[in-house]
């Protein structure tokens, strides 16, 4: 073939389509000079509802809908309360008891706001110093206890005989102590 017969026939094609087109926008109210001298084409029927229920099968399109169908027909979860449906009501919940509260409009009650002990924050501050001087105070005892143990050796000249070891000894210093307190916090209480 020769490129002149394609190009004749690519021109006779273009023009019968040219023909279908100018056909198809014509009114059916054409005047019959231009219908006469085209080619006669069976013109479509227009309708203001199409029949398509034969054409589709129902399996991805809704013929009621006239759309394709989306997902499920009904929930997976219609019938399990879902975490959505829990927060939905707990909001709820909380909405109404806000109302509730607002009619109600009560002042605020200060003596359940104050603390049972009105010196607490005394306290809890204190605390903090009174930590490094219940140290300060042990070492201090244990220091004056060994200056104590210290000079008694130097009195008995080192004789563990008479009094035994000196652990013994404040041992015994320490149960003096004690029935001193004692005798102390009782006469304190009598006054």
């Amino acid at each position: 073939m020769s490129t002149a017969s394609l190009d004749a026939a690519a021109a006779a094609r273009k023009e019968r389509l040219s023909q279908l087109k100018s056909l198809k926008r014509k009114s059916p109210t054409s005047s019959t000079n231009e219908s006469a001298s085209a080619p006669t084409v069976p013109e479509p029927t227009h309708s203001t509802e199409k029949d398509v229920s034969h054409l589709l099968s129902g399996r991805n399109y809704d013929i009621a809908e006239r759309a394709p169908k989306m997902g499920f027909s009904s929930l997976p979860t219609e019938s399990q309360e879902t975490l959505e449906d829990a927060a939905a009501k707990i909001a709820e919940e909380t909405r109404q008891q806000r109302v509730e509260a607002e009619k109600e409009d009560k002042p605020i009650d200060l003596f359940n706001l104050q603390p049972k002990k009105p010196n607490w924050d005394l306290k809890r501050d204190v605390d903090k110093k009174l930590e490094r001087l219940n140290q300060r105070t042990d070492m201090a005892i244990a220091k004056l206890i060994r200056s104590r143990i210290a000079e008694e050796k130097a009195k008995k000249g080192g004789n563990a005989e008479e009094g035994g070891t000196v652990e013994g000894n404040l041992a015994k210093r320490v149960q003096e102590r004690e029935k001193e307190g004692d005798e102390l916090d009782g006469e304190v209480e009598e006054d």
